[in-house]
């Protein structure tokens, strides 16, 4: 089986190959075609066992035959199984990634640099991924069907929320899982944004400016990231002395019909200034103050926990909050990996976030 890397030599191995494969240099010449491990023992007019117990290190074979047998595997530019080297450590190789099936625009751009990251890293250790769309509100078969079959070494849940299901099920088959997101399981791995803390800044910011009426619009309450963002909503309004209204909470903001009951409610208490939790949020609170005949910033001043080109590029702009979203895929995939015994030689991809104060939260 050829790994996409071309004129490389392999031997395909039906018996037990461990980590000393890995010692074999991996340079290629062109024209060689796939060797297996009949090849090289009718070469070296030895019983294929005991190649494969050369290459192994297993079982009685002297240094001599064993030297031997690696020398010649060095003069054909070998390249190692990868599939033959999985069933020898029981590994496939295979990183399953648990995206939700029930996402919607607003997650877009978060999942795709999530993806970005995390293929960067599986391909540099040469894991590929394996997609997993699930929802809290769906059949869990199919993941239940790939933990049974052993079809992933390892698995990534894109997105955090209240009681997982699939968590439970990572957790009672033993499978090394990590979690994008803050998780209350003190055994969980997970990695996640500052989500809080930046929602607490940006709070604190609209505070300063004097707006005392801050309304705050939020996606699904299940989501952990829902949550982390609310609270630091509520962080800023105890570090400045303000008391925020629970009247301007609105959560499980979904669709336009949602933002433009939320907007007329917010409009009707005289609110002052809106924080959207993310892009999709803001861009249908911007179009409901624009049918009501609301300027921004001078009538409302309006923010966003997750910046997109599109609020960069908004008239007007949009204050926001930009992630290093790709660096938190990374970090996921690393923090994997190490469960799964990989040597990780890159150190953590700084995460942090920036403040990116534009026209709309200003006069």
């Amino acid at each position: 089986m050829n790994d996409g890397k071309v004129g490389k030599t392999e031997i395909m191995e039906d018996e037990n190959i461990t980590s000393d494969i890995d010692d074999i240099a991996e340079s290629g010449s062109e024209g060689k075609k796939n060797c297996t491990i009949e090849d090289v023992a009718r070469e070296l007019g030895l019983n294929k066992s005991t190649v494969s117990r050369a290459i192994s290190g297993k079982g009685r074979v002297s240094q001599a035959t064993r030297e031997r047998v690696l020398s010649f595997i060095r003069q054909q530019d070998y390249t190692p199984n990868v599939m033959a080297k999985g069933l020898a450590k029981g590994k496939t190789y295979n990183i399953g990634l648990v995206l939700p099936a029930d996402y919607n625009s607003s997650e877009f751009l978060f999942f795709r640099d999530c993806i970005v990251g995390i293929s960067e890293v599986a391909m540099a250790y040469n894991y590929d991924i394996l997609l997993m769309p699930n929802s809290q509100h769906q059949d869990l078969k199919q993941i239940q069907r790939i933990v049974a079959r052993h079809k992933v070494d390892g698995i990534i849940i894109a997105r955090s929320v209240v009681d997982s299901f699939v968590q439970h099920i990572l957790v009672e088959n033993e499978i090394p899982y990590v979690v994008i997101g803050p998780s209350d399981k003190c055994d969980s791995h997970y990695v996640d944004n500052q989500n809080q803390e930046a929602s607490r800044e940006l709070t604190e910011i609209m505070l300063m400016k004097g707006i005392r009426r801050l309304a705050l619009l939020g996606g699904n309450r299940m989501h952990r990231v829902s949550e982390s963002r609310t609270q630091g909503f509520l962080d800023a309004h105890a570090r400045q002395g303000v008391q925020a209204n629970p009247a301007l909470f609105f959560l499980n903001i979904d669709n336009y019909l949602k933002v433009a009951t939320a907007v007329k409610q917010i409009l009707e208490t005289g609110a002052d200034g809106i924080l959207c939790m993310d892009e999709f949020i803001t861009n249908l609170t911007l179009r409901c103050l624009r049918e009501n005949g609301i300027a921004v910033p001078e009538q409302m001043k309006l923010a966003s926990l997750y910046d997109s080109p599109q609020l960069e590029y908004n008239v007007p702009t949009v204050t926001s909050i930009r992630f290093n979203t790709v660096a938190l895929g990374k970090n996921a995939c690393s923090m994997l990996l190490e469960q799964l015994g990989e040597k990780i030689i890159e150190g953590s991809s700084p995460v942090g976030y920036q403040v990116i104060l534009r026209e709309s939260t200003y006069n």
